[in-house]
């Protein structure tokens, strides 16, 4: 079992930045990816960045590629999710969650979820 907390969500103007934080609580997160997700108003949640625990690779969809940036403190549990140049279309609740799988992009490759952070992006 992981309880995934996030935090650093808020409100930004276009090509703002903003930092969310997803700190892991519970079984060892160590043998885990942490991916963060995103579901904009009436539409299906989406990957946007995840990481593998145990060395640090990571990968993101292309829509973020370049401007986000995904990493990890080992001594805090967490997990960032750097985001930078955002736009009116990276509006949205970001959640964290936990893989077993690295490479995992599916919402259902996942299993333990946080209850969300919105980001808003003003134009």
């Amino acid at each position: 079992q992981v309880q995934l907390v996030e935090s650093g969500g808020g409100s930004v103007q276009a090509g703002g930045s903003l930092r969310l934080s997803c700190a892991a609580s519970g079984s060892a997160i160590s043998h885990y990816t942490m991916g963060w997700f995103r579901q904009a108003a009436g539409k299906e949640r989406e990957f946007v960045a995840a990481i593998w625990w145990s060395d640090g690779d990571a990968y993101y969809a292309d829509s973020v590629k370049g401007r986000f940036t995904i990493s990890r403190a080992d001594a805090k549990n967490t997990v960032y999710l750097q985001m930078n140049g955002l736009k009116p279309e990276d509006t949205a609740v970001y959640y964290c969650a936990t893989a077993a799988e690295f490479g995992a992009r599916l919402r259902h490759d996942y299993d333990f979820w946080g209850q969300g952070t919105q980001v808003t992006v003003s134009s």
